[in-house]
């Protein structure tokens, strides 16, 4: 694997941490705690190890410009900022919210939780987005 290999990557990663979020989200809906635990924990590593590729490959690579044009550009430079900001805020919300749940203080997990459940999945799924957008289009 080489560093151009790594923005697939990142986009592979950041789909799984999205499927391990809905399939937590479902688990816990249904009452399944053991199988919302190993979804959350397979989400939070998924995510850690994108975090890792991500910074690897922009050590190595710096940044892509967007080539598109028109209104896709605003599209896509609208998505960008909003993934950008939410994703700096999502990481000690992720962090706190796994704290309180390893810590078994579950009444101040589902207050967190019910806030870092939509941003990380926003995050996830526009990581994706923004990786069609800059390398598929």
């Amino acid at each position: 694997m080489s560093v151009s290999d790594l923005p697939a990557l990142n986009a592979t990663l950041n789909g799984v941490a999205t499927v391990f979020l809905v399939a937590g989200y479902a688990f816990i809906r249904a009452r399944k705690l053991a199988a919302h635990r190993a979804s959350m924990l397979a989400a939070v590593t998924a995510s850690a190890l994108f975090l890792v590729s991500y910074v690897v490959y922009h050590a190595n690579a710096g940044s892509k410009p967007f080539q598109g044009t028109g209104p896709v550009r605003m599209v896509y430079f609208a998505i960008l900022m909003t993934h950008i900001v939410l994703a700096a805020a999502i990481v000690p919300m992720v962090l706190m919210t796994l704290a309180r749940a390893l810590r078994q203080r579950f009444d101040r997990h589902a207050v967190i939780a019910r806030w870092t459940f939509p941003i990380w999945l926003y995050v996830s799924v526009t990581g994706v987005v923004i990786y069609v957008m800059l390398y598929r289009l």
